[in-house]
């Protein structure tokens, strides 16, 4: 049997579920088998499987392909400037704060995908013309941008972007902040000086030893069950500097502790309160 035809019995199913589920923290529900068998068709075929029985037997035992399909069900999807409204917040009520900052300032991008938020956050900081960015020349300013996915983490590094993917980005940042190159933009120096790319699994230790001053987790909560959201968002509050913000998805919320522990000032725009 071609691995393209290959079944996706329910058994198989329960045991690629339960890996993602200890892995990433990621709710894989019945709906989502015909995503499975597609995604994982091509595994099989790479490794010449015939049966998703063989493939659940062989992640079990080798930890690089089993971290290979936890990425190949991940979902990466973003784009430039996407929710508006966050930027525009940030634009108007955290830079100004943060150009008066003494000491360094910290923003991560978790769950980055392609780096597109993070360059996004880049040209927010550096402003709509080259005069804008000069107060960067003496601040200490550092994004991180992570993602459980190494080849998206490599596309942050790189920082090129299809021309169809830069169209997303308004003039005048796009025309000041990215370079035209043959068959798309390259981010300029400026903006990736900024960008430090890693790869990390949110729900394994943090090697974070700054406290943050912003942090942007978009759209990734809503592939977990409410125990994985309580326990990361508890995290990214521990991690926040007092009067710090944290931007989520505009179809997410806060649960557990981290509500408690936040005010909203804003559509999924929270602040951890100041120390007084």
């Amino acid at each position: 049997m071609a691995a393209a035809n290959a079944e996706l019995t329910p058994r198989d199913f329960a045991a690629i579920a339960a890996i993602m589920h200890e892995d990433a923290r990621i709710a894989l529900s019945e709906a989502k088998t015909t995503l499975v068998q597609s995604r994982l068709g091509r595994r099989l075929r790479e490794h010449g499987l015939a049966k998703f029985s063989d493939y659940v037997a062989l992640v079990q035992s080798d930890p690089v392909e089993r971290h290979a399909m936890v990425v190949a069900l991940t979902t990466n999807h973003t784009h430039f400037f996407r929710e508006p409204h966050h930027f525009d917040h940030f634009r108007e009520h955290v830079l100004p704060v943060l150009k008066r900052k003494q000491g360094p300032i910290r923003i991560w991008s978790a769950g980055c995908s392609s780096g597109e938020e993070v360059y996004t956050i880049a040209m927010c900081l550096l402003g709509p013309d080259r005069t804008s960015a000069t107060w960067l020349r003496n601040a200490d300013v550092r994004l991180l941008a992570t993602d459980i996915a190494p080849h998206v983490v490599e596309s942050v590094r790189r920082g090129f972007y299809a021309d169809n993917v830069a169209e997303a980005v308004p003039e005048p940042y796009r025309s000041t902040w990215m370079k035209p190159v043959q068959g798309g933009y390259q981010m300029a120096d400026e903006a990736r000086a900024l960008v430090t790319a890693k790869v990390l699994n949110l729900f394994e230790p943090w090697p974070l030893k700054a406290a943050y001053d912003v942090i942007f987790c978009r759209n990734v909560m809503i592939y977990f069950g409410d125990p994985a959201k309580e326990e990361l968002e508890a995290g990214f509050v521990n991690q926040l500097a007092p009067g710090a913000h944290l931007y989520i998805g505009h179809s997410e919320r806060l649960i557990g502790p981290a509500a408690r522990h936040m005010r909203s000032c804003g559509h999924t725009i929270y602040q951890k309160p100041e120390v007084h």
